[in-house]
């Protein structure tokens, strides 16, 4: 029979999960935003609206350590950060735009190389998604394969339902621990009505018939038609859930220091900057270019998947008002 949980117990768990020792993180409105950030108590969570910011930055920090360095009298001392150290977490809703992407992500970080940081994230994680009630203009899953009830990447997944509270589906063992670990916040039920999940509406995206146009069109002069006012700021990509580039860099002194990862995006002007000073894409469509081939054709090459989830954060934040999907829809026509 289908467990339930009320708002009330919802907001318990997180304040049982938290007196536990474990780290809580939801979405939190910090000022006029709502955020994915730790959660002292359970009041704090706020299931209003999509997060600014997407919940990749719960296994793949803004800036993260992997080791540091110390000069000495015996000489260069090197420490690896421990990543098996990360702590117990629990990502209670997660949006199906953001929960679906953590599985994706996963092809890249353990393909030639296992990145650890990642990937014991990942396991030490437990994923509550929840479905979408709503929708904007922006929204897109539904396009690219999703939809607002895909529990994709969830370990447990809510739905509300008219009663209110949530129906709750446990979709991994880590899901089914945790409603038996705290049992008596749910219920047994035959009779909860969900809510209508709203589809996104107005987009049509035949993602074979693009993946073939790209395959075919690399020097199309659409690019700079589509692309030539992109200002490489990189908010699309800091902003999405799928996309993953990072840099690797050492800082601090001659005597002691790290060695830091940190994000990077594709469509910054010096991404493909050669030490001999030339650039590949040295121009703004051609770095758009790129994003549009990597998330729709290089990936899907790579591993079967599109890295796009339609979350529409992209489409939201961009100062230049650049379409994702409407570039799609044109790419689409042929």
């Amino acid at each position: 029979m289908p467990k339930t949980i009320t708002e009330q117990n919802l907001r318990l768990l997180i304040d049982s999960l938290i007196k536990e020792g474990t780290r809580v993180i939801g979405p939190r409105r910090t000022g006029t935003i709502t955020l994915y950030e730790p959660l002292a108590r359970g009041e704090e969570l706020d299931l209003n609206e999509l997060p600014r910011r997407s919940a990749k930055e719960v296994f793949f920090p803004v800036c993260e350590n992997i080791l540091s360095f110390q000069r000495g009298e015996e000489g260069v001392k090197v420490t690896d950060i421990d990543p098996c150290a990360f702590p117990e977490t629990v990502l209670i809703g997660a949006r199906p735009c953001d929960a679906a992407a953590a599985p994706v992500l996963d092809s890249v970080f353990s393909w030639d190389y296992k990145d650890e940081f990642f990937l014991q994230r990942r396991r030490k994680t437990t994923v509550i998604g929840l479905a979408c009630t709503t929708a904007d203009d922006a929204c897109f899953c539904s396009a690219v394969g999703l939809s607002p009830a895909d529990s994709k990447g969830a370990d447990l997944f809510l739905t509300p339902v008219r009663e209110g509270g949530y129906l709750c589906e446990a979709l991994t063992d880590k899901g089914k621990t945790l409603i038996t670990s705290h049992a008596r916040l749910f219920a047994e039920t035959s009779a909860a009505a969900p809510l209508s999940l709203n589809e996104p509406a107005g987009v049509k995206l035949d993602l074979h018939k693009i993946k073939g146009w790209l395959d075919e069109n690399f020097e199309s002069p659409i690019w700079k038609e589509i692309a030539d006012r992109c200002a490489g700021c990189g908010s699309c990509a800091f902003l999405c859930p799928a996309c993953h580039c990072f840099d690797i860099v050492d800082e601090g002194t001659e005597a002691e220091g790290h060695r830091r990862k940190f994000w990077d995006a594709c469509g910054f002007g010096k991404f493909t900057d050669h030490a001999s000073g030339h650039n590949p894409r040295d121009a703004q469509p051609k770095r758009y270019r790129n994003r549009i081939m990597h998330k729709f054709k290089y990936y899907d090459d790579k591993f079967g998947q599109t890295l796009c989830t339609g979350c529409g954060r992209c489409i939201r934040w961009c100062p230049v008002g650049i379409d994702i999907k409407a570039v799609l829809e044109e790419i689409q026509k042929g």
